[in-house]
Order: structure tokens, then sequence, then C-alpha cells
């Protein structure tokens, strides 16, 4: 709804990223009602607030002002997020490779054989788009 494309270059750290997920699920919020979708023990209301400061800086969300209090969005999509986060995790853990991610995942012993039957399929049914597309 308020996202818009920016360039995400920083990694967030574990209390920034919980932030972020409240974020995008609630779209916009107080810090208030931030607090209220964390865990317990609920962190302080100056933290919170200090932490999505952080957040503003590294623009990763903006806010709006109502008297005193500011109602904060999320800037960057959950999706531009977590494709960012991928491509960082195939870079440093897998060699560049997808193929070496997809391989990695298809030996965990706590994939049910159900799981990885679905996983299949998406990838049939990818390659059968990509075909698709190269011959139109």
């Amino acid at each position: 709804m308020f996202a818009k494309q920016i360039n995400i270059d920083m990694e967030l750290t574990r209390a920034e990223e919980q932030i972020m997920q409240i974020l995008w699920r609630l779209e916009k919020a107080f810090v208030k009602e931030i607090i209220e979708y964390m865990d317990s023990p609920k962190p302080a209301y100056n933290t919170v607030s200090t932490i999505i400061r952080i957040l503003e800086k590294k623009h990763f969300v903006a806010h709006l002002s109502f008297g005193k209090t500011h109602q904060y969005y999320p800037l960057v999509q959950r999706s531009e997020y977590k494709s960012s986060k991928l491509k960082t995790m195939v870079e440093g853990y897998f060699n560049q490779s997808y193929k070496n991610l997809v391989s990695f995942f298809s030996k965990q012993e706590n994939l049910s054989l159900e799981e990885m039957q679905e996983i299949k399929q998406l990838m049939e049914e990818q390659i059968t788009k990509l075909k698709e597309k190269r011959e139109s």
C-alpha cells in the first residue's frame, strides 16, 4: 500500500526485522500497536521507538505525524526484503548457486516426501512457464 522500491544494502538486526514483520502485517501502526503484537516479555516503549527511528534512518520505515505521535509504515516491501535476504544467503553459503541451495534443502531430513513432491511440482510449473515464454 505505502511501500515503494528502495535499494536494500544493509542487513537488519533481529529486533529490527521483528518490528518490520509486524509493520508488514499491519501496514501502518503506532508504537503502542507494534508493542501489542510483540512476544512477552514486551520491550519498553522507548526501546521500540528507538528501533523504529533506526529503521527510518535506514529508509525501511517512514511516518505520518499526528501531533506529538507518529504512525509508522514500511517503505520496503516484504517480498523485496525476502529476495534480498535470500540472495545474500545464496551468495554467502551456497557459492552463488541456487542449485546448491535446492540440493541442500532436498537432503534435509525434515522435508517430507509430500513437501518434496510439492516443490518438484512447483519447479515443473516454472519450467513450463519459462519454456512458453521463450517460444513466444
